[in-house]
């Protein structure tokens, strides 16, 4: 393979300095070894968003920037109901490593996701998997590496898994394809597109150049930054409000509280005609308050 056939650009050549090989960051990516600012791709749309708020929009179909940082693992949310992009209200059920459902989520839906119900295809109103895919990315811009700010980029499943052309490709198998040349995911520029083919947003990719070591050293710091282990990170807000129809089978249940009554001492009592019944207000007040 040569160098053109590699990249967008079909001058660029790979640098002496990336010719050792993939660093210990991709092969860990690699299948094989198994509150800021973000950009969002609602609508098949690049879109700004800063604190929570739409600033600008991309109208591109294709954004060039480096990829300095990546969730370890794929995770995976369930919502019981139907997801709005922006609402606050947490996931019932989520999980960072894609294994087991965190500690933390308040109705978890199996004690492990394989074999989770919500992890069957056409178990929910939609033919997907109801418990969704994702991965965060931290990246820059492409064409500023050392001054870019860091934004959080969140994949859905079809830009994760699958497999297409060298032009093509989902994000694992880009991996891959780098590792095969011996490229760091931090080395290069990578072109992040919308598959025109897609009736839902799905991000393909593929390489566009090297870069010049000073901007792969920027790169490894912005990457190792507070602001990328942030946007990789996943801290859902809890699952509320909480919905009784929703209740897992795994989540603690209360005991039931309920009052004893005492048990009436036995008496022996005279037969007699006409006795009057036990006075009403006295039967209440051995019930007791029942506020």
């Amino acid at each position: 393979m040569s160098d053109v056939t590699l990249f967008r650009d079909a001058k660029a050549v790979i640098p002496d300095y990336m010719k050792n090989g993939v660093d210990d960051f991709t092969k860990k990516l690699m299948s094989s070894a198994n509150g800021g600012k973000s950009i969002s791709i609602r609508g098949s749309v690049f879109r700004m968003i800063v604190d929570g708020k739409e600033i600008a929009q991309n109208e591109d179909r294709a954004m060039d920037v480096v990829i300095v940082n990546v969730a370890e693992h794929t995770s995976r949310t369930y919502y019981s109901g139907t997801y709005q992009e922006g609402q606050t209200v947490g996931p019932d059920c989520w999980s960072n490593d894609g294994k087991v459902p965190d500690p933390r989520a308040e109705n978890p839906q199996s004690t492990k996701c394989e074999g989770c119900p919500m992890n069957i295809a056409g178990a929910g109103s939609q033919k997907g998997r109801p418990c969704r895919f994702s991965r965060r990315l931290a990246v820059v811009m492409g064409n500023d590496v050392e001054n870019s700010d860091v934004y959080r980029l969140v994949l859905p499943a079809q830009s994760i898994f699958g497999k297409g052309d060298q032009n093509k490709m989902p994000f694992l198998q880009y991996i891959d394809f780098l590792g095969s040349w011996n490229l760091s995911l931090r080395g290069v520029v990578t072109e992040m597109k919308f598959d025109t083919s897609s009736a839902t947003p799905k991000l393909i990719f593929r390489p566009v150049r090297p870069l010049e070591q000073w901007e792969y050293e920027a790169a490894v710091a912005k990457g190792d930054s507070p602001e990328a282990i942030q946007a990789i990170s996943y801290n859902p807000v809890a699952a509320t409000p909480k919905r009784e129809d929703a209740a897992s089978p795994f989540a603690a249940k209360p005991k039931a509280q309920i009052a004893a009554e005492p048990a009436p001492e036995p008496q022996v009592r005279e037969k007699k005609t006409g006795a009057a019944p036990k006075d009403l207000d006295s039967v209440i007040a051995e019930w007791g308050d029942d506020d």
